[in-house]
């Protein structure tokens, strides 16, 4: 299915969990069903049943509970069906505050995604001890099982500089967000190219004015290339977020063809 794509990162964080990238030889439409795969169809563990042994804090068992069902958890989908559980613990005495990194798995492949999640702060003599288990499950079930939590994308725009702006013109804002290609234009490293240099619109505050002043521009969009933003909550990298989405869609896309072909 990704054969004919050709994909290009703008803007990637260091730990892969937000990223910017351009993929050009995709319709809207399957772009679309890349993101909402990416929200509902990758299946997330989330804690979801708490035993609580003890707590005498202050707050109500269902309130941590519900504190504890929204703490991200590492993800190694491959190596679990879902359904799968896996049992984690928290035992901590105050005074000192309860943090997702002192959550202790019984599985070392599914962890905490995060080790300084405030879950609660234990007074003198409060302590927390409880067993909960982790279940893997999509987006589809709850919003806390999703992996992609801001997934969306923009048609590229492609910016061109036809003359020069009318020096009487009043020269008004044009505000663009995301990314832009730029074509025959003074900054453009090669004009002769077929694509231009991609640029993020927060280098000129989101204004083309700010990067052409003085001149006269036409915007239009580039036929079947969209730039997706994806942030994940730590379950797994945007790497692992996408190509499971596009496998999820062609899973899909397969079963339909062979359900048509009965």
């Amino acid at each position: 299915m990704t054969d004919d794509f050709d994909i290009e990162f703008i803007e990637r964080d260091t730990d892969d969990r937000s990223a910017r990238f351009l993929v050009r030889g995709v319709t809207p439409a399957v772009a679309n069903g890349i993101r909402r795969a990416m929200v509902a169809d990758i299946p997330t563990f989330s804690i979801e049943d708490v035993r609580f042994v003890e707590n005498s804090s202050v707050m109500f068992d269902e309130m941590i509970g519900l504190r504890l069902g929204l703490v991200p958890l590492t993800t190694p989908v491959d190596d679990f069906d879902i359904g799968d559980t896996v049992t984690l613990s928290l035992d901590i005495t105050g005074p000192q505050t309860a943090y997702s990194g002192d959550i202790v798995s019984s599985d070392r492949l599914v962890e905490p995604a995060d080790e300084n999640i405030p879950i609660i702060e234990l007074k003198e003599n409060h302590r927390l001890e409880l067993e909960a288990d982790a279940v893997l499950d999509t987006g589809k079930s709850h919003a806390k099982q999703q992996g992609g939590v801001a997934v969306g994308y923009r048609h590229l725009q492609r910016i061109e500089v036809i003359g020069d702006a009318d020096e009487f013109a009043d020269e008004d804002p044009h505000i663009l967000r995301g990314v832009i290609e730029e074509g025959a234009a003074t900054h453009a490293v090669d004009e002769t190219a077929t694509n231009g240099d991609l640029i993020p619109t927060t280098e000129f505050d989101n204004d083309l004015t700010n990067r052409y002043p003085g001149k006269e521009l036409t915007v239009s969009d580039v036929p079947n290339a969209v730039v997706f933003h994806v942030e994940t909550d730590g379950s797994f990298s945007v790497p692992e977020l996408v190509e499971r989405a596009a496998r999820s869609l062609g899973d899909r896309a397969a079963e339909l063809e062979t359900k048509v072909a009965i």
